[in-house]
């Protein structure tokens, strides 16, 4: 089991080496207070059939997606001055290799040596810069995905290179394009992701990540990272610590320290990812999987004192799955369905249990409803249009209004406790509509709770676990989410 990556002095990495005749000494830097990684290097190039350059790198074998932003330190001396992220098959100046390239004068580049000490070749993206970058290496076919900040990663290019079996080197590079002459690059949320193969199955080996996003600079920390899974991080209302679901159970995870400690359930053992904590931060609201007292299997929604304790039921029926509780904590939305023919549609029931109320009544599949800040609309997700999207219904369930209406599969909206914006997962087009699934490339999108264009705040490997009940800190300055990984490091 793995720490989280600010605990090693060079981060994801553990060497540093100046390839070629870089002319003088390139340097790398970690700071862990950003997981930041600064580097410096010289170098004639990286191009034709000789390389000159420094390396931040690890060694690495299979698959791997690797993405960072990136921004030059500096007016700089050449134009063509060279960082990205680079596979390399060795440290030799003529090693075969591919890399997400951003030049100085923007241009942005995959750029592919496929054979030991043979030419260079090219593929540009038609315009530039584009700072946040990804470099893909997926059963041997290679791909350059790029973006300008907060906005959707696109393809740059694709091509095949066969690394299959073999040690590769993998890591961030800087080539000043003038020998003996130094240039600086900031490479910030770095993530090496091993994607999980489509034949593994929902049980393949997995590691989590938990994430705070700020949402200010864009920069993303890892406080704690393992092989447990974790899903669906809370944050508690003294802004001190996350609460998320792992293997039935609910966790404390403390942003301090990172170290996870198991919250008293009582019986409660088979506890999903639809959980969340009262305005007074005195109650635990869980979605556990049981018998109702009508004899129904699935997800029953219970409360719990935030201290540890023995479970109270809150719905009859099940399935029954939490999203959100009023501002004043006397109401829950949660989804739900009384029909084995009909689809999940929302509902509210008083904190203390009783009758539900439907609050819609459509043929579509509904999720992830949250009230808004005043208690008077409640945020959910639909596919009644055709494509998921963001709607919202007032709390008696009246004038149900679209709020999205773009080709991505939008979920689980959250409205910051200071009513200025609404955050959200988003799947890409080709991911059915009604499902929310796992280890998927997908994106954290941002918008005014008022209505606006989303923009992008997050491009990671995740999906269901990411974000999907609320996860904003107090302050409503921060964000916490899992993003995953199949095991990096043997």
């Amino acid at each position: 089991m793995r720490t989280f990556a600010c605990t090693h002095p060079r981060g994801l990495f553990d060497s540093s080496s100046d390839i070629g005749a870089a002319g003088c000494a390139g340097k790398s830097i970690f700071d862990p207070s950003d997981e930041s990684y600064r580097i410096s290097g010289g170098g004639e190039n990286v191009w034709w059939n000789v390389d000159a350059f420094h390396f931040h790198h690890r060694k690495m074998r299979g698959d791997l997606i690797a993405d960072c932003a990136l921004e030059w330190i500096g007016d700089g001396l050449i134009a063509h001055r060279k960082a990205g992220i680079m596979i390399r098959e060795s440290l030799d100046a003529d090693a075969r290799m591919v890399i997400a390239v951003l030049h100085g004068d923007g241009l942005t580049s995959l750029q592919i040596r496929r054979e030991t000490g043979g030419k260079t070749e090219t593929m540009d993206a038609p315009a530039g810069p584009l700072p946040v970058m990804r470099l893909s290496l997926e059963q041997g076919k290679v791909r350059v995905l790029a973006a300008t900040k907060n906005n959707p990663l696109a393809g740059v290019a694709e091509t095949e290179i066969d690394f299959a079996g073999k040690e590769y080197y993998a890591g961030l590079f800087v080539c000043s394009h003038k020998a003996g002459k130094l240039e600086e690059a900031i490479f910030r949320n770095v993530r090496l992701t091993v994607p999980v193969p489509a034949q593994a199955g929902k049980n393949a080996p997995m590691c989590s990540r938990v994430e705070i996003l700020e949402l200010k600079t864009g920069v993303r920390r890892i406080i704690h990272e393992s092989q447990r899974h974790f899903e669906a991080p809370n944050w508690s209302q003294d802004g001190k610590y996350l609460v998320l679901n792992s293997d039935g159970s609910l966790f404390r995870i403390p942003i301090d320290s990172g170290i996870p400690e198991k919250i008293d359930t009582g019986f409660a053992d088979k506890n999903n990812n639809d959980h969340g904590i009262s305005p007074d931060g005195k109650t635990l609201i869980i979605s556990h999987k049981a018998v109702s007292q009508y004899g129904e299997e699935g997800s029953v929604i219970h409360t719990v004192p935030m201290t540890g304790g023995t479970p109270t039921v809150v719905t009859a029926h099940a399935p029954s799955y939490w999203h959100g509780i009023s501002p004043d904590g006397n109401w829950l939305v949660y989804v739900a369905k009384r029909d084995a023919k009909e689809t999940f549609n929302v509902f509210s029931i008083a904190t203390s249990g009783g009758d539900e109320a439907r609050l819609t009544a459509y043929p579509a599949h509904h999720d992830g409803p949250e009230y808004s800040v005043d208690g008077k609309w409640i945020w959910f997700n639909s596919n009644r249009s055709g494509t998921m999207q963001l709607w919202k219904v007032k709390a008696d369930g009246s004038d149900a209004r679209q709020i999205t209406y773009d080709s991505w599969q939008n979920w689980f909206p959250h409205p910051s406790p200071d009513g200025k914006w609404v955050i959200f997962l988003s799947y890409p087009p080709e991911v059915p509509s009604q499902m929310h699934p796992a280890n998927k490339h997908v994106m954290l999108r941002i918008m005014p709770a008022s209505g606006g264009i989303p923009i992008v705040v997050a491009h990671l490997y995740g999906g269901q676990g990411t974000i999907n009940v609320a996860s904003w800190s107090p302050d409503s300055s921060y964000v916490a989410l899992v993003s995953y990984t199949a095991p990096l490091f043997e």
